[in-house]
């Protein structure tokens, strides 16, 4: 007679093994197809008035989708694109916006679009945003008192200005704050990620982003437009608290070669480099700006 111990073994061993199951499919499956669910829906984020010596303006994108933004003119000749981050708006760019008009550049602050007071349709990985910095550009390059053109990135909105770059040589400096990466092809393009044990999970939540959307991934990646710059200057600010934002930092600043400045900030959190070191972020920034924009 078999013992009883046996069939709630059996039992235990079973439950254990759907357990694992769930969670392997929780972890590698449903969180990551949830995550890009919850990338694709609509974004909103309040905007208030514009700082002291901005307007606010509207852009028309190239597939006539209207972009919101502040201006300011410069006093120097030089002007800088501010992009915002995932699920921002301009509002978030104040302080920049504040800081870089303070010292004589000109400022374009603009919400992406799906974001703050532009139209169109976004999500949180800025698909489809590219394109709209050469908008932006455009219009910059249209003002009289414009000569040389910079872009100011915070997290997706380095991003997105990375991923310009290669295409925008107008753009002749760029400051990329929290980067990291936005598709498939940006996170492998660091060696560590190219197997499927790493990329396994990005794999199915960019899928999901891709289906919930209904778009394509961009191109071109990051690594490839930075590597395309060759007439841009970087200056790359990372966090020294996020593994990823240094790895990314070291990879693209690699690419851009002696173009290429790097800040870690040991003690700062993601973007968080302006309001923990407000002193010290201005002299990087508007050293970084003057060298690469005023030197002619």
């Amino acid at each position: 007679m078999e013992s009883p111990r046996k069939p709630r073994g059996r039992r235990l061993l079973r439950v254990l093994i759907i357990l694992v199951v769930v969670i392997l499919l929780g972890l590698y499956i449903v969180m990551p197809v949830a995550f890009g669910f919850f990338a694709t829906r609509p974004i909103s984020a309040a905007v208030g008035a514009p700082p002291d010596g901005f307007e606010a303006i509207t852009l028309t994108a190239h597939d006539g989708i209207e972009l919101a933004g502040w201006y300011a003119p410069p006093s120097n000749g030089a002007a800088i694109l501010l992009v915002h981050g995932s699920g921002d708006s301009r509002e978030g760019l104040r302080p920049y916006a504040e800081l870089l008009a303070g010292a004589g550049f000109g400022v374009l602050a603009v919400d992406m679009r799906g974001h703050g007071e532009s139209g169109g349709v976004s999500n949180r990985y800025g698909w489809g945003a590219v394109p709209d910095v050469a908008t932006a550009i455009a219009f910059l390059q249209d003002q009289p008192d414009v000569q040389a053109i910079g872009g100011l990135g915070l997290s997706l909105g380095a991003e997105t200005v990375l991923a310009a770059a290669g295409a925008n040589p107008a753009m002749r400096a760029v400051v990329s704050e929290g980067a990291t990466f936005r598709s498939l092809e940006d996170y492998m393009s660091l060696p560590v990620n190219q197997s499927l044990v790493r990329n396994f999970t990005s794999r199915v939540l960019y899928l999901a982003v891709q289906v919930f959307s209904g778009t394509q991934p961009p191109t071109p990646s990051m690594l490839d437009s930075v590597t395309a710059a060759t007439t841009t200057d970087f200056l790359f600010i990372a966090s020294g608290t996020d593994p990823d934002e240094v790895d990314f930092t070291a990879l693209y600043a690699a690419a851009a070669g002696e173009r290429a400045e790097a800040w870690i900030i040991p003690d700062a959190g993601h973007i968080e480099g302006l309001a923990r070191h407000p002193e010290e972020y201005a002299e990087w920034v508007i050293t970084f700006f003057e060298d690469s924009l005023l030197a002619e």
